[in-house]
């Protein structure tokens, strides 16, 4: 059992696409940012070495609303949560220096988020959760 949980939610509005877009460049971030997240390599028995899990399961609601997904992101925040974000505007950025850019536009209350990804205790990322649905 784990102490800790990766949570995602996005506006379940959006097209698949974008839904799995999200979805994998947020947990990118948890991979990148938390180390102690990374499994290990997959071996198979003829030793060829292959690209390890984040050891959490990863637990994806949506939300029906940018209400119910800004209530997620603000209680996340309120618990001390590592948080990622991704902002409609990201769409439409090329790079990784233009998504830099374009979140330096916007203050936290002027991000247009579509999805939020967290990590943390399982009670404070349940908490912040409180009430989203899993994605379907």
């Amino acid at each position: 059992m784990y102490d800790k949980k990766v949570a995602i939610v996005i506006k379940d509005e959006l097209l698949i696409w974008q839904k799995l877009n999200v979805v994998s460049f947020l947990a990118s971030s948890i991979a990148i940012q938390f180390p102690e997240t990374h499994g290990n390599d997959f071996i198979t028995a003829d030793n060829v070495k292959f690209l390890p899990f984040l050891k959490h399961p990863v637990l994806i609601y949506k939300a029906e609303s940018q209400e119910k997904l800004q209530r997620a992101f603000l209680r996340s925040k309120d618990r001390g949560l590592a948080i990622g974000i991704y902002t409609k505007p990201l769409f439409d950025t090329r790079s990784g220096e233009e998504n830099i850019l374009e979140i330096a536009k916007r203050s936290t209350d002027d991000l247009d988020l579509v999805g939020i990804i967290v990590y943390g205790e399982n009670k404070k990322v349940d908490k912040a959760f409180d009430g989203l649905k899993f994605h379907e």
